[in-house]
């Protein structure tokens, strides 16, 4: 058990580590191309834009499930990966196949939405996505994005519980919304019908049609419904726990994890931003090779997060639901400052006033 929840933490911390090194790769070029995607990045009125905008989505997407348009959050899903799998993919290569290969990587989800080809699609657009914003976002609407959305993760699945619909109809689409965390070699997705555990969007447990350890309590068959304590998020702003509040019996591990790639996206955004807008005069490049935008404050928001994803995967594990940006933000946010600080960057400075 203690191997298989160690190879789960370990795949979930690389899929993270992917998603922020493909970030910080992309910065540099994605500002030389013109895809900032606003005029003035340091107007904080661009954080509040897209939490609204978050907001519409997940209503549309609540009634799109409670109509049973389910083909159309699929289709969404499918061309936002297509979409963004572009914008990572024109950086390395020619127009013609870098619209081939998007393409190929929607048509994968559709045709063999198995895990591995789900964590493909999320990596690519968990780096793209986090790298656009990066430098779309300036210090303070970062901050400012990652402490508003921090608070309504802790209110959407401590308070309202109102991701409790769609959490159920995501996790049946079998699409990028999450990263799938396998800790045991057979586990097949395609094969399984998840258990939708709590959280706003982010990690969650999963005993697949095989799963001979008995899991946690419940197989994943044998839940119709989420929880109570359940819950998932348009964004993958949470980690869910096994069926809820129901403790892992002694000595058993489900199958799979299942991680809301806004977990890993959001604070991306934060790393991607320190290493685009702080000044280089006080936040020199580390000099990693393919990492020219990798500076100290950038690196100590990953060390925030990757302390907050330990965390929070430490607490999901003991098995009750935990919304997962509230470390995730803090850790980032928490390591960003320490970062800069220690750079001898000025407080006002590192918050962008």
């Amino acid at each position: 058990m203690r191997r298989r929840v160690a190879a789960g933490v370990g795949f979930a911390a690389l899929l993270f580590l992917l998603i922020q090194l493909g970030a910080l790769a992309l910065v540099p070029t994605f500002y030389a191309e013109g895809y900032q995607t606003v005029e003035d990045p340091s107007d904080p009125t661009n954080s509040l834009i897209y939490i609204g905008a978050i907001l519409v989505a997940t209503a549309a997407m609540l009634a799109a499930f409670k109509f049973d348009l389910q083909w159309v959050v699929r289709g969404f899903v499918v061309l936002a990966t297509a979409s963004l799998s572009w914008y990572v993919f024109s950086v390395f290569l020619p127009p013609l196949p870098a619209i081939g290969a998007s393409v190929a990587v929607a048509a994968a989800l559709l045709v063999y939405p198995e895990w591995y080809v789900i964590d493909t699609a999320g990596v690519l657009m968990g780096a793209g996505a986090a790298g656009l914003f990066g430098i779309s976002f300036g210090l303070l609407p970062a901050l400012l994005l990652l402490a508003v959305l921090a608070v309504y993760d802790a209110i959407s699945v401590y308070g309202t519980e109102h991701m409790l619909d769609l959490a159920a109809g995501v996790m049946d689409l079998n699409l990028p919304v999450v990263l799938v965390v396998p800790t045991t070699l057979s586990y097949s997705l395609r094969d399984s019908a998840p258990d939708v555990g709590s959280g706003n969007d982010g990690a969650e447990t999963d005993g697949g049609d095989g799963d001979a350890d008995g899991g946690d309590g419940s197989s994943a068959d044998g839940a119709d419904e989420p929880s109570p304590d359940d819950d998932q998020s348009l964004d993958g702003d949470d980690t869910q726990s096994p069926d809820g509040d129901a403790a892992e019996p002694a000595g058993e591990i489900r199958d799979a994890l299942f991680i809301g790639l806004g977990d890993a996206v959001i604070p991306t955004v934060l790393v991607a931003s320190a290493a685009f807008f702080l000044p280089s005069s006080l936040t020199p490049s580390l000099g990693v090779p393919g990492l020219p935008a990798l500076t100290l404050p950038a690196l100590t928001a990953m060390i925030g997060t990757f302390a907050g994803l330990f965390t929070l995967l430490w607490m999901v594990l003991k098995g009750r639901a935990h919304a997962g940006l509230p470390l995730l933000n803090g850790g980032a946010i928490g390591g960003y400052l320490l970062g800069a600080l220690a750079s001898g960057v000025p407080l006002l400075t590192a918050l962008g006033l």
